[in-house]
């Protein structure tokens, strides 16, 4: 099995398929082609989430704003999977999420003259993929043109200030339904029945449909962090918040 996920939208997953075919045959499983468009971050959080419930694979991740740039192209061995993409930190957290305490070994790609220098994922990644289809992780170091990577682009996600009156995270992503995603652990509604978000007092409920249609609430995630939501509507437009965005959870 291979994996695909971007940020391409469509028809550029359609090429990497493509080339993957032409050199294995092969079981294709789209992750999502959707994520919001060069963030590096929020494509990393996704696939932490997503990858853990696959068996092992190789996993092809084209997230990639440096795409043309000196930026190095890699393989990374995480337990039984292997992940495929661009040297900016995106392969790092699910990497770390797929290994576990083994820890990850990273190789470089020697690609030379790719095609363009616009869509790697079709002329480097994609080829690559293919290549260490079916190959034991424990052998990806007999692999040509695969090398041992030095220092590579780590990413890791903020950690919240947590006090016994309040916490303080940061917004990590807005899911499709308009569901504000943060950093802070879900363990601190815990007991709770309100919270105060930035001024104004929300209540705590186990899902969305505990609240009437149309409000405001907080809430665990699948996750497991603190969400900002509103039933049946869109809680990134109820709370003002974006990616990036400073939230601060209030218990008194």
């Amino acid at each position: 099995m291979i994996t695909l996920a971007s940020d391409f939208g469509t028809p550029y997953p359609a090429a990497m398929k493509g080339a993957i075919l032409r050199r294995c045959d092969v079981r294709l499983v789209d992750i999502a082609h959707d994520f919001p468009r060069q963030d590096v971050t929020a494509a990393a959080f996704w696939l932490t989430q997503v990858l853990p419930e696959f068996p092992p694979a190789v996993h092809l991740v084209v997230v990639d704003p440096g795409v043309g740039t000196d930026r190095s192209a890699l393989v990374v061995r995480a337990g039984e999977h292997v992940l495929v993409g661009p040297d900016n930190g995106v392969l790092c957290p699910p990497a770390r999420a797929l290994a576990g305490a083994g820890g990850i070994e990273a190789y470089e790609i020697a690609a030379e003259n790719p095609r363009s220098a616009t869509f790697h994922g079709r002329d480097v990644f994609a080829p690559a993929a293919a290549s260490v289809h079916g190959v034991a992780p424990d052998r990806l170091p007999e692999l040509d043109p695969l090398s041992p990577a030095g220092e590579i682009v780590d990413l890791a996600f903020p950690d919240p200030e947590i006090d016994p009156d309040r916490a303080v995270g940061t917004v990590l992503v807005v899911d499709g339904f308009g569901n504000v995603v943060t950093n802070v652990p879900g363990g601190i509604l815990d007991g709770r029945e309100t919270v105060e978000i930035d001024g104004k007092r929300r209540p705590v409920v186990p899902s969305y449909a505990h609240a009437d249609p149309g409000t405001p609430v907080v809430t665990v995630g699948s996750h497991g962090n603190v969400e900002c939501a509103v039933n049946r509507g869109r809680g990134e437009e109820a709370f003002g918040l974006a990616p990036g965005d400073t939230v601060r959870i209030g218990f008194e």
